[in-house]
């Protein structure tokens, strides 16, 4: 009864709690609601009691700006912040939504924050906004209106544009300046004019309406805004100048300004500035376009096309710019004078003689005596000629002569002829020079006699001269003796004719040469022909010659005998022995008074009776001939000259007459048999033919290169030798070499042996690469042979790259794999490769090392490198090191699965193949007998009496796609009188459960018959049988099925338990024999067999 008292009281106090929670929750959302009225009457402010509170949202403030919101740095902005009532409000500033900051200099307001004024820069640039508090009712308004303050970064810089924009402007004109600022407007205007304030000017525009040369200078603006001005950068100056126009240059373009009627004149009026145009004034007045008066559109030229009286005038000229109102002074003045004849040219000349001579001078003058630039034409009987000029000069020549006139033109007016005036012109002639005495060679004291001789009558005169010097006489007549000779007297003589008081002198007449000797002349003895020896039958003569002068008289003498002979030659037709002799000359002449001369020289002449006969030389003269050398024969008499020879090719004749005869360029076709003769080449006698002599041309040997190192591709810094030789005779030819058709010459690293035959090269580089040929030259004689073939020598850049290759290509192989390994050098060849494993050398054949079944000992690290050369080695580098890992392959085992427990159930054996150490998936090949089995790749394998009745060995391997491709080999695994184990083992299972029912049966019979005999007379015996827990206890507790399978009998060396060894638990695996048990099984065969008894599964 008090629990439920308790209880109810319980429950009781509960619900009072709730009811005074739910109270409590009640009554403060009452006070919470009564406290947010109170606050809405305390923002619209407490009135007096006897006013009542306003109801409804504060008012909203006004936001104005008392200046503009696009402001520049430094400038000033004033914000107005009101809110229409009676109440007394403070305000609050935000920009950009945040406070504004109090304590920024730049900023200042006035006592109740109405008025926010900024000294503005970039930091000021926002939206503000103001909000207003109400001090009495303390109510606060919502924010006033935005208003976006935006302050640049730089001053505004104004650009000044001037109108019109001319280069220059002149007096007069108006102009207008423009100041222009791109941002905002209400800007007032400042202009200055070299650097001083315009003042009176504060528009964006400055006008000047009547420009002077003091407006021209520098003109720039800046602009200003606000109370506190902000003014502008100041613009970039403009410049206006003010120039006077140019004046005009007034030029006559036709090259007269006086003129005929009819004439054309051109004048022109230019300024050195383009857009002017010009107006015309003729003796002050205004000059304008008519029929016969042209003007260019722009007035620049006038042309008078036909000139009259009526444009006979000064001219002058001003410039104007009409758009522009400009106008400029008068140019300089031109007159222009029009006359109204044509007047007619006079032709004179000087000197005024007729006829004149060839090489006198004239000269004929055409004059008009009004104006200038006249054009003057001159014609000589009729034909024009090419003179223009007021005079001509004329040499005169045998063609000037004629009928001369001249016309004097210009412009349009039509020329007019002068005078004509006849011009003759005479060659001068001239003088013959003649001898009147014999000879012109004399001898001293002999007279010399000349005359000088003109073909016409006229007064000439004369003068003499003697080897080009005037000689001096006392008369210039036409004659000139010498009395007596001397050797001053010779020269050449020469002379000249004179006309008197004219500038006429002939040219020389023809020369004489008077030669005085200053001694007797000697006699010259000749023979012809100039044989010392002559042959019986030749013909010979003698001539006796004086080589001066003439009128000579000759005699003869042989061997101081007189000849009957006076001319001055002596003939013999054919010689004989008894003409041998000396033989001598004389000479006289003269008729009153003979002149002697002394005897000639002697000429001994020598006759012979026998023949000669010449001798055939060649050159050279070795056995071998090459093609293309020259061979020259030489045909020898033993009196060498005065002969022509004939020369004979196997019988015929060549058409060679020299003693000697050259074949360039001998060819095959050369061959033959030569010989010669001799003829005297002036009385033909023939000699007797000379020996024979044999020529034979071989062709030129073409040497061959051969190379004297193993290869004819290397690499830099091997050397290399090359042979070039001849296939016969080598010792007689020495050996050029080229390489690519140019020259080689020694230096430091090709070397020559002594006669070429060997090129070595020390050290290769790549200037060394190319075609390499020789060319033989004979030693005794200028044979060159052509080059032989080109052999190729290759020099690599750089060595070769080797290249260490292995098959198979992986990293980690298994023992009992086959590597090998290849090293390549893939270039040229010859060459020896070094095996090395961990920087150990390595024994291999060629370029390649293998090892048929890899251990782990043949782990590490692979290199090779090649070499090559006896004298000089050249190694590679060596090849990037490839590792080698070898691991040991997995070993692989045969487990029997069928257990002794499955034996009464089955005839078949379940074999198993594992392989251990290993983590890879695997499949299975089986072999019998060491024959594989054909099967799936299973790790199981059945053995049955069916598929096994010879009771074979089974091994078996596990294989793989990847690395290791397969395990080692199991060890060999013997199925034998499978069935008869069975058998027996069925047999005694049998004997032993009928045994086991049969003790079992007997001894509940003994128990059921037999009398129990009192405790105290029973035997202390031990029990029979154990209890199951008891055996398990024990160690040493009797098995039957373990006593059978381990019997020694069975297990005895000569039977088959020995090599089976025991059989396991239903889960345990049969353990295989050790491999001396194997050993000792293949040794005995015999031990296959046991008899019928058991033998166990070997694995």
């Amino acid at each position: 009864m008090t629990q439920l008292s308790s209880t109810a009281s319980s429950c009781a106090t509960q619900w009072k709690m709730w009811h005074l929670k739910v109270f409590s929750v009640i009554y403060f959302i009452a006070v919470c609601a009564a406290q947010d009225a109170s606050s809405v009457t305390k923002a619209y402010g407490k009135t007096p009691e006897s006013t009542v509170l306003p109801i409804g949202p504060p008012p909203v403030p006004s936001l104005q700006s008392q200046s503009p919101l696009d402001v520049f740095p430094s400038e000033k902005v004033e914000f107005n912040c009101s809110v229409s009532g009676s109440s007394k409000w403070t305000f609050t500033w935000k920009v950009n939504g945040q406070p504004v900051n109090d304590t920024d200099p730049n900023l200042s307001l006035d006592g109740e924050g109405s008025k926010l004024t900024i000294k503005a820069s970039q930091a000021h640039s926002g939206s503000y906004v103001c909000q207003g508090h109400d001090t009495t009712n303390k109510v606060t308004t919502a924010d006033s209106n935005s208003l976006k303050l935006n302050v640049y970064e730089n001053k505004p810089k104004p650009t000044v544009v001037l109108t019109p924009k001319y280069d220059k402007l002149f007096p007069g004109e108006s102009v207008t300046f423009k100041c222009t600022v791109n941002v905002f407007s209400a800007w007032e205007y400042l202009w200055y004019h070299n650097g001083n304030e315009i003042q009176g000017f504060n528009n964006d525009t400055y006008n000047i309406n009547s420009l002077a040369h003091p407006n021209s200078g520098q003109y720039r603006c800046k602009a200003k805004r606000g109370k506190e001005p902000f003014f502008t950068e100041e613009s970039e100056t403009t410049t206006l100048q003010v120039s006077d126009p140019p004046t005009p240059s007034l030029k006559v373009r036709t090259p007269w300004s006086d003129v005929f009627y009819t004439e054309n004149v051109e004048m022109s009026c230019e300024v050195d500035s383009p857009d002017w145009t010009f107006i015309w004034f003729r003796d002050g007045q205004h000059v304008k376009e008519a029929n016969d008066l042209e003007l260019e559109e722009d007035g620049s030229s006038l042309n008078i096309t036909s000139a009259t009286q009526t444009h006979q005038g000064v001219y002058t000229c001003k410039a104007q710019l009409g758009l522009r109102g400009v106008t400029s002074r008068e140019s300089n003045p031109a007159q222009v004078i029009v006359y109204d004849n044509t007047p007619k040219p006079t032709l004179s000349k000087d000197p005024g003689l007729n006829p004149m001579y060839v090489g006198e001078n004239v000269k004929f003058t055409c004059k008009v005596n009004v104006s200038t630039g006249w054009e003057y034409q001159w014609y000589k009987d009729g034909k024009k000629l090419t003179d223009t000029s007021e005079t001509i000069d004329i040499r005169l020549g045998p063609s000037d002569g004629g009928k001369y006139l001249c016309k004097a033109s210009r412009g349009g007016i039509k020329p007019a002829d002068s005078n004509m005036m006849t011009q003759d012109v005479h060659e001068i002639p001239v003088p013959t020079l003649e001898l009147n005495t014999q000879w012109l060679d004399v001898f001293p004291t002999e007279s010399v006699k000349f005359s000088c001789k003109m073909q016409n009558n006229l007064d000439w005169t004369y003068t003499w001269y003697r080897d080009g010097l005037r000689i001096q006489t006392d008369n210039r007549k036409a004659t000139l003796s010498i009395n007596s000779a001397s050797d001053s007297d010779a020269g050449q003589y020469k002379c000249k004719g004179h006309l008197s008081g004219r500038s006429v002198n002939s040219r020389y007449s023809s020369g004489l040469n008077l030669t005085v000797y200053d001694k007797k002349p000697s006699v010259i003895l000749t023979q012809d022909p100039e044989y010392k020896v002559m042959f019986a039958g030749e013909s010979v003569s003698f001539s006796c010659h004086i080589n001066v002068s003439s009128g000579w008289e000759y005699q003869w003498f042989k061997d101081g005998t007189k000849l009957n002979e006076t001319s001055n030659k002596y003939s013999i037709s054919s010689v004989a022995k008894a003409n041998s002799g000396s033989y001598t000359c004389r000479a006289k002449r003269g008729k009153d008074k003979e002149f002697h001369v002394d005897s000639s020289q002697a000429i001994k002449l020598e006759v012979r009776e026998n023949k000669p006969k010449p001798s055939v030389i060649r050159q050279p003269s070795g056995a071998n001939v090459y093609t293309g050398e020259s061979v020259s024969f030489k045909c020898e008499l033993e009196i060498p000259s005065g002969w022509r020879y004939s020369w004979y090719k196997d019988e015929e004749h060549l058409p060679h007459t020299n003693s000697s005869f050259e074949i360039h360029n001998a060819t095959s076709l050369n061959n033959g048999t030569y010989k010669c003769n001799a003829t005297r080449d002036k009385t033909g006698f023939q000699s007797e033919h000379s020996d024979e002599q044999i020529l034979r041309i071989s062709e030129i040997p073409v040497p061959l290169v051969k190379k004297g190192s193993p290869w004819l591709d290397v690499f830099p810094n091997e050397s290399v030798s090359l042979t070039c030789g001849m296939t016969e005779i080598r010792s007689d030819w020495t050996y050029i070499w080229y390489r690519d058709g140019q020259e080689i010459q020694p230096d430091d690293a090709v070397t020559f042996d002594l006669d070429g035959t060997t090129l070595s090269i020390r050290s290769a580089s790549a200037s060394h690469r190319g075609q390499y040929s020789c060319s033989g030259k004979f030693k005794s004689r200028n044979v060159t042979s052509n080059p032989g073939r080109t052999v190729t020598l290759r020099v690599y850049d750089t060595k070769p790259s080797i290249k260490l290759m292995q098959r198979p290509h992986s990293k980690v192989m298994h023992t009992g794999d086959e590597v090998f390994f290849s090293c390549h050098v893939n270039v040229s060849s010859g060459w020896e490769y070094l095996f090395y494993k961990d920087e150990n050398p390595l024994v291999a054949s060629g370029n390649n090392y293998s090892i048929r079944s890899v251990v782990t000992t043949d782990t590490g690290s692979y290199e090779c490198k090649a070499k090559r050369g006896k004298e000089k080695v050249f190694q590679t580098d060596e090849t990037q090191a490839s590792r080698l890992d070898i691991e040991e392959r997995p070993s692989t085992a045969i487990v029997l699965l069928t257990g002794w427990s499955e034996v009464f159930s089955t005839d078949s054996l379940i074999l198993k193949c594992e392989v251990k150490e290993g983590q890879y998936a695997w499949n299975y090949t089986w072999s019998k007998e060491g024959e594989p089995i054909n099967q799936t790749f299973s790790e199981k394998y059945t053995v049955t009496p069916h598929n096994n009745p010879e009771q074979s060995l089974y091994t078996c391997r596990g294989v793989r796609t990847a690395r290791p491709f397969y395990s080692k080999d199991s060890q060999s695994f013997a199925t034998k009188n499978l069935l008869l184990k069975r058998r027996v083992l069925l047999s005694i299972s049998g004997c032993l459960f009928f045994g086991i029912i049969a003790v079992f049966i007997g001894c509940i019979a003994l128990r059921v018959f037999h009398k129990p005999v009192d405790e105290y007379e029973k035997p202390e015996e031990a029990e029979l049988f154990l209890t199951m827990a008891q055996l398990k206890d024990r160690g040493d507790a009797p098995s039957p099925m373990v006593d059978y399978v381990t019997d020694e009998a069975l297990n005895a060396p000569s039977k088959e338990g020995e090599e089976n060894g025991k059989i396991c638990s239903e889960s345990t695996p049969l353990p295989i024999t050790s491999p001396e048990d194997e050993a000792a099984t293949a040794e005995n065969p015999d031990t296959a067999e046991n008899g019928g008894g058991l033998v166990s599964f070997k694995q």
